[in-house]
């Protein structure tokens, strides 16, 4: 068991904390320890026999580098969330039917993983919910080509706020580094490091304020609804000049459904909702999306709110508001 020290001399527990903690996403996905995936877990190869950096390696570097830039703040264990598990056996357990398979004979590892490490310390109140600066990351092994020699290796990392009302993540396009391509875990973690470094946490938080000034009428939300489940079946013409939208349609009807029952985010008593409340409930409806298109998602969905803030402040058009 892992214990993360504190600046007061107190101690987090990593099995504790992953315990206890809600989920960030949802999909697929299942809670581990990283002593988890550093002991029982094999790391893939590249065709040339070169290891790939490993899951554990990545979360690691993240947390190397969050302790140096954040040493005087309160630092919780990472939140470790994987998927799409590959089992595989041992050479000398080759001819054993699955029944005979010893424990040790069995070998998994995570194609996909996604973590987050929480300042607890670190808190902000952002309409009525606090929210703690976040850091973590995603790496989908799907996206590599294993059956090649090894080159540049992708992952992403990202910062900014866990709502501690709903464990939704709020992370703008300035917070995320989608397409991370490192040789080595120096270098990964001088791209975690300028990422933490140049996040402007004053522009994003007062976005996310701002948001809060805008409401939508109960007729006005209907018409959005209709015109996202509307817009998946426009062809790409049709779509430019339109703000993007990567919600699904399970995604949205999810929206819809918690509308009337979220218990922090639902509609007003008079039908009415600020986009405050319509940002956390598309937040919450993305953790169905899948580790490799979780982050993207979540960043669309701030894209697609503030959108809907700028048309309603400046008066302009917009497809989704406006009626046909």
């Amino acid at each position: 068991m892992e214990l993360i020290a504190l600046n007061n001399n107190q101690f987090i527990s990593e099995d504790e904390i992953v315990s206890n903690k809600s989920n960030f996403i949802e999909a697929n996905t299942k809670c581990v320890t990283l002593n988890h995936i550093k002991k029982e877990c094999i790391v893939p190869v590249y065709s040339d026999n070169n290891l790939s950096i490993s899951h554990a390696n990545f979360i690691e570097a993240t947390k190397d580098v969050v302790n140096s830039v954040f040493s005087n703040e309160q630092i919780s264990a990472p939140n470790i969330r994987v998927s799409h598990q590959i089992k595989g056996r041992v050479p000398s357990a080759i001819n054993k039917t699955l029944k005979e398979l010893l424990p040790h004979e069995k070998t998994i590892y995570y194609q996909r993983c996604a973590f987050i490490i929480e300042i607890p310390s670190l808190r902000e109140n952002v309409n009525k919910n606090q929210l703690s600066l976040t850091i973590g990351g995603v790496r989908a092994l799907n996206q590599e080509n294993l059956y090649s020699k090894r080159t540049l290796e992708k992952f992403k990392v990202f910062i900014g706020y866990k709502n501690k009302v709903c464990t939704n993540l709020c992370v703008s396009t300035d917070g995320l580094l989608i397409d991370v391509r490192v040789g080595s875990i120096q270098e990964l973690k001088q791209k975690i490091y300028e990422l933490i470094k140049s996040f402007n946490k004053d522009k994003f938080l007062g976005e996310l304020e701002r948001i809060s000034k805008f409401q939508l009428e109960e007729n006005q939300f209907s018409h959005l609804i209709g015109k996202m489940k509307m817009y998946q079946f426009l062809n790409k013409e049709d779509k430019v000049d339109k703000l993007t939208l990567l919600m699904n349609d399970n995604q949205i009807s999810t929206t819809v459904k918690n509308y009337y029952n979220d218990p922090n985010f639902r509609r007003d008593p008079n039908g009415a909702i600020n986009l405050w409340q319509l940002y956390n409930l598309f937040t919450e409806a993305n953790k169905s999306s899948y580790i490799d298109s979780n982050l993207e998602r979540n960043v669309n969905t701030f894209e697609f709110v503030t959108g809907l803030a700028n048309s309603l402040q400046n008066n302009t058009y917009n497809w989704f508001l406006t009626k046909l």
